[in-house]
């Protein structure tokens, strides 16, 4: 390939210095413009990155509390629900939900009469708003109040309460029963800033060997009312039979003293029609005989 016309050529015949250099300034400089806009993005994102970390402000979520410590330390302070200001570093700030939260529990007792009774516990709680950092202090966050307050306070609770009546008063005073966990569950969690807001047993149930023992007695039950029933009944039919009997006889004597030969006589004479009656037989020969004897003559 040709130089161009007029170009400067060096004893070599090649391009001068002046020329390579004028070539290869706008490539430096090019350059030089990237590297200061990588470092200028590298700069905003560790700032960003400081301001994100130490920034001096916390929000806190509706239903939630917030635990304010100062180099780690619980302070008195609970951060309400909205935004905050902290001073980076120093505070941190711990969340902890205030909402009603569900818990079941399956808890194994012993009734008054040592029957085996198996329930299924179902236990609303919430944290109390104004007591978060205590909480937290004393216990932890909400895994921990679970398995270390609430798991073991319903199951205490349960065998105390279930041991006070036998099996068959646990089905019959059912509200009696969920009432008295009711109370001693609530005083008991209250010690450790926590309150109840609803419980429920759902589900009570027995041993295989005590649901067979109700099922007979249930059975024994029901035929000892049926042959109760029967031999009533059949009280009641004789005693109606001898009420009778007496009436009928009482009826007979008070027949047999009231009547006397001149009533029956009279009962007679009123219902007799003015006929004869008709005898077959010698003695009705007489009778008619005996009677005509009687007829005046005319």
């Amino acid at each position: 390939m040709g130089l161009a016309a007029g170009a400067p050529v060096g004893a070599t015949g090649g391009v001068s210095c002046d020329t390579l250099v004028a070539l290869t300034l706008p490539n430096k400089s090019a350059m030089k413009t990237n590297k200061r806009l990588y470092f200028a993005g590298q700069l905003a994102l560790i700032l960003l990155l400081v301001a994100i970390l130490f920034s001096p402000f916390t929000t806190v979520s509706a239903g939630e509390r917030g635990v304010l410590m100062e180099f780690g330390k619980v302070q008195e302070r609970v951060l309400g629900e909205g935004i905050h200001f902290i001073v980076p570093i120093v505070n941190t700030v711990i969340k902890l939900s205030v909402r009603v939260q569900k818990q079941q529990i399956s808890a194994e007792a012993s009734s008054k009469d040592l029957q085996d009774i198996f329930s299924d516990v179902a236990l609303n709680w919430h944290i109390i708003p104004e007591e978060v950092n205590v909480i937290f202090q004393e216990i932890g966050d909400e895994p921990a109040i679970v398995e270390r307050i609430i798991n073991p306070a319903v199951e205490e609770v349960l065998k105390a309460v279930i041991a006070k009546y036998t099996a068959e008063e646990i089905i019959t005073r059912r509200e009696e029963v969920k009432l008295g966990i009711d109370n001693s569950l609530t005083s008991r969690l209250a010690n450790y800033h926590i309150a109840v807001d609803d419980i429920s047993l759902v589900d009570v149930h027995f041993s295989p060997r005590f649901n067979e023992a109700v099922e007979a007695k249930q059975i024994a039950e029901q035929e000892a009312k049926r042959a109760e029933f029967i031999a009533l009944k059949a009280s009641k039919e004789a005693e109606a039979k001898i009420n009778l009997a007496k009436g009928e006889a009482e009826a007979e004597r008070l027949l047999r003293e009231t009547l006397t030969a001149e009533l029956l006589q009279k009962q007679a004479i009123d219902k007799w029609n003015g006929n004869l009656p008709l005898f077959v037989g010698n003695h009705s020969l007489n009778f008619l005989e005996e009677s005509d004897s009687h007829k005046p003559e005319r």
